[in-house]
């Protein structure tokens, strides 16, 4: 079988996202593997070039992984018509730019999520995207969780009967830089670079709950900030204005009601940084990142109300969990794999730009049922 080589322009491979999953446990990971194979058993090795602004990061990251060909130059990277990709994992403010470039320079594209700020940037990209005839796709990584799969699994087999609730909890408390440093970087929380929770999460509900369980119809969000003065990598205190939590509720086509927190300004009391319940007339199941546990009609309990007992039920023990039957791999890394294949075997791909647009849009709209305390409808999309 024939092995081909596929250059891969990596941009923003210094900040977590892109160098733990993007990068390491991605890229790295497919080239340790042998490359991506085909439908037809040939396979692909990824050669990527790092780009970034700061040189000497970039070049020690380069250097520790084995990867010969690194640079601070997009343009010229974008020049090169050896390298066919081009990813972005930067800044949510840089992203719109950089696509631009990158589909005018005929590359596919492939970038974290969200691909714009604004839904008009948005339907631009995928737009230049379609007319430039160049493959293109965005992150959707949560469908790949272990978890989710398992709930996709238990929905397709019919086991939660009609599903009547999605409950989702997300988020962690993020420290705010003064006595401990913070696990995130202080753009997420200035509106000026493109911070807010809003913008970040939204566009990842609108893939997970149109995936699994559902169309988007209406919306009512509530955007806060909760902590409003923070302290950045060097020290500085600066004006915490991004939203860092969200409350929104989704109303589906079907009748599901999904209603979603997300929280920098929570101390976790669950499972995982991530579950979701969903309730259905047959059963229920709770997932997070990994496991999923269920609890099917004939096992649910029957708790009574009484206030002036202590409570005796022991419910998280009466759940069952869902066994690992399947080999799991790193949801990026799957994710990769599959956009690789689409790009050189024109194989099936549906995460496309205009995709990733329905996560600004909704975004874009929870921002307007916030600042307008009512429900919003969300219409279709097209380009």
């Amino acid at each position: 079988m024939a092995q081909t080589r596929l250059g891969i322009i990596m941009h923003g491979i210094t900040g977590r996202m892109g160098y733990n999953q993007h990068l390491v446990r991605s890229i790295c990971a497919i080239r340790d593997s042998g490359g991506v194979v085909l439908p037809n058993g040939d396979t692909v090795m990824p050669d990527p070039i790092l780009v970034g602004r700061n040189l000497e990061k970039v070049k020690a990251i380069a250097d520790k992984h084995g990867i010969a060909r690194y640079g601070a130059d997009v343009d010229a990277a974008l020049a090169n018509p050896e390298d066919t990709i081009f990813f972005d994992a930067g800044s949510t403010k840089m992203r719109v730019e950089l696509l631009s470039k990158a589909i005018a320079a005929g590359k596919h594209i492939y970038s974290e999520k969200p691909i714009a700020e604004t839904l008009d940037e948005a339907l631009h990209l995928a737009k230049l995207a379609r007319e430039a005839g160049v493959k293109n796709g965005a992150v959707q990584d949560k469908l790949y969780l272990p978890g989710l799969q398992k709930l996709k699994m238990l929905k397709d087999s019919g086991f939660f009967g009609e599903i009547l609730s999605v409950r989702g909890e997300f988020g962690y408390w993020v420290f705010e830089g003064d006595w401990q440093a913070a696990q995130r970087p202080s753009w997420n929380y200035r509106k000026a670079d493109g911070g807010g929770m809003i913008l970040d999460m939204l566009p990842h509900w609108r893939y997970v709950v149109d995936n699994l369980f559902g169309k988007i119809i209406s919306l009512s969000c509530l955007g806060v900030t909760h902590i409003p003065a923070r302290v950045d990598e060097a020290g500085q205190p600066y004006k915490a204005d991004a939203d860092d939590a969200a409350y929104a509720t989704f109303e589906l086509d079907n009748g599901v009601v999904v209603q979603m927190n997300s929280s920098w300004a929570t101390r976790v009391k669950r499972d995982d940084l991530v579950t979701f319940h969903v309730d259905g007339t047959l059963g229920s199941a709770v997932a997070g990142l990994t496991r999923c546990v269920t609890q099917h009609r004939v096992n649910t309990p029957r708790p009574v109300w009484n206030p002036d007992q202590p409570q005796i039920m022991a419910f998280e023990t009466q759940w069952e969990e869902v066994p690992d039957n399947a080999t799991y791999d790193n949801g990026f890394k799957l994710q990769w794999e599959d956009f690789i294949r689409h790009v050189v075997a024109d194989t099936p791909w549906k995460f496309d730009l205009l995709e990733s647009a329905k996560g600004v849009q909704l975004a874009e709209l929870g921002y307007q049922s916030s600042a307008e305390r009512r429900w919003i409808d969300v219409p279709a999309l097209e380009i």
